[in-house]
């Protein structure tokens, strides 16, 4: 329980609707949208927009969408919105033209974007709004403005070199070649013109003037998008895949994103008994590291576009291997693996409950602050760089290649008791997620700790700066760290903290839902 004495906040309890998201002005308009008689796809859709707006370097119509939708009665809908590579993206390209990897800000990062035919396919399958009325509130932001939040100004300005490189960059998202500050009100004239056009008719994102500026910008820069590419963007429904973490079940969507990692970390944590050690302690997180670098090994070596993924996934979250992969855990040594590390990234997640229990785990994002950092000078489009992701590597199950879809980082989660869908959640923060969504997942069945608590609670992840190195934040307490120390690790902290997160917890015997937001955004929870 919450010591009030101590800097915090307590869980929102409310009885009809609830949304959850990463910054106050998207929460808002979701709980406006519910108010004003929308289910919860609809809102999701409506906070998706708005924070495409208000913080546009996490997300974005540039970037792309999952979702895990729950509606009583029915089974878990999942939505996979990531776009694929250009149809001359080959391997054999990239070989021959000298690249090791594909690097974050280079146009060749720069993937079909699946956001928009996401939320439209969203709003058709399961929403009882349009796409135009779902972006009235963001266009309405865009167009008259809104103060920069603390957070967002934060990101912004680590970036604003990046930015200053790219014309439509600079033009769109600086202020006199800078980043704006905490308060300062920006505007967006060109993205809400666009969005305007993009409400009336959602195809006008991949056909037309829209995708004509977006093809003409990357291929003036040597990219290899078409309009071909942008016509053929193919989003739909997939089944997630569940497997039993203790007394829970948690669902997550299968590849290309990395769901299927968190699910393999908690079942190499599920063969350790946790419940009776110190939550912040050097034990708990030697465990939880090394449980995620076996994990992140896995996700680099197997997971990829499913048609090209060599490994069953049913394989690769069994309890069989889950135990072999244990086994490699010692108390005073570190497993024998080096996963590679994508860099922490910027990503929304946002979660939103209506008053019949309609629930959305939602995520959208543009990768890196801003994507490539290159923008489309009429549209005012951020383009996302999701194809970094890839590897280039002859053979590889990821290797970038002609249409694939990238191994992705973006994960909705959900979690069910006894088959009942009881709480949709998510962690952001690039690759930390599937490590973010086990550490809440734990704190909140190992610990016994609330939603709130649960996602306050300080975080480690490794790191490849160095052999052995972890990141700590500075709410791991100095003996933990020290701890970790003895046990071979090599913790450090950091600025940045690892990620963000939401999560909404449906009490069916009650009637009641308890939201949750994560500190390290501007967000917040608000329910009716």
């Amino acid at each position: 329980m919450r010591d009030f004495q101590l800097p915090g906040r307590s869980p929102v309890l409310a009885l009809n609707g609830m949304a959850a998201t990463s910054h106050p002005l998207a929460t808002g308009a979701a709980l406006d949208c519910l108010k004003a008689g929308g289910n919860a796809v609809d809102a999701a859709v409506v906070a998706s927009a708005v924070l495409s707006v208000v913080e546009p370097q996490s997300t974005g119509i540039g970037g792309d969408c999952f979702a895990i939708v729950s509606k009583p009665g029915q089974p878990l809908y999942g939505l996979n919105g990531s776009g694929r590579a250009a149809s001359a993206a080959t391997t054999e390209w990239y070989v021959e033209h000298g690249f090791q990897d594909i690097p974050d800000e280079s146009v060749h990062s720069i993937t079909v974007p699946g956001a928009i035919a996401a939320w439209q396919t969203l709003l058709t399958d399961l929403g009882t709004w349009s796409l135009r009325r779902a972006f009235e509130p963001a266009i309405r932001y865009a167009e008259e403005g809104f103060p920069v939040a603390p957070r967002v100004a934060f990101d912004w300005a680590n970036v604003a070199r990046k930015l200053a490189g790219n014309p439509g960059a600079a033009r769109h998202l600086l202020l006199d070649g800078r980043a704006p500050v905490t308060g300062e009100v920006m505007r967006f004239p060109a993205l809400g013109q666009t969005m305007r056009r993009i409400g009336e008719n959602p195809l006008s994102f991949y056909e037309g003037e829209i995708a004509e500026d977006i093809v003409d910008t990357v291929r003036a820069l040597g990219g290899h998008l078409t309009l071909e590419d942008l016509a053929c963007v193919d989003v739909g429904p997939v089944a997630p895949v569940i497997s039993g973490y203790r007394d829970l079940e948690i669902a997550e969507l299968p590849p290309n994103g990395q769901g299927i990692t968190a699910l393999i970390l908690l079942n190499i944590l599920e063969r350790f008994e946790l419940s009776g050690i110190d939550p912040h302690g050097e034990r708990r997180f030697h465990l939880e590291h090394e449980a995620a670098r076996l994990a992140y090994a896995c996700r680099d070596a197997f997971i990829a576009d499913p048609e090209h993924m060599r490994v069953p996934v049913e394989t690769l979250i069994s309890k069989g291997f889950a135990a072999s992969l244990a086994d490699r855990i010692g108390e005073h040594r570190l497993a024998d693996v080096t996963p590679e590390r994508i860099p922490a990234a910027d990503t929304v997640y946002l979660t939103v409950v209506d008053k019949d229990r309609m629930a959305v785990s939602f995520i959208n994002s543009v990768y890196d602050s801003f994507g490539s950092g290159i923008t489309t000078e009429k549209t005012g489009i951020a383009l996302q760089n999701r194809g970094a992701c890839f590897v280039v590597e002859p053979g590889h199950p990821n290797t970038i290649g002609s249409r694939k879809r990238p191994m992705h980082t973006i994960i909705p989660g959900f979690a069910l008791r006894k088959g009942r869908p009881i709480m949709p959640f998510g962690v952001m923060g690039g690759s930390y997620q599937a490590c973010g969504h086990a550490h809440f997942i734990s704190n909140v069945v190992d610990f016994g700790m609330d939603l709130q608590e649960a996602l306050d609670s300080p975080r480690a992840f490794w790191s490849d700066d160095e052999p052995n190195a972890m990141i700590v934040e500075r709410g791991v307490p100095a003996a933990a760290v020290d701890g970790l120390r003895q046990r071979g690790h090599s913790p450090d902290y950091r600025a940045a903290p690892l990620g963000g997160g939401q999560a909404i917890l449906i009490d069916w015997d009650k009637g009641m839902l308890i939201g949750a937001s994560d500190p390290r955004k501007d967000g917040s929870a608000l329910g009716y």
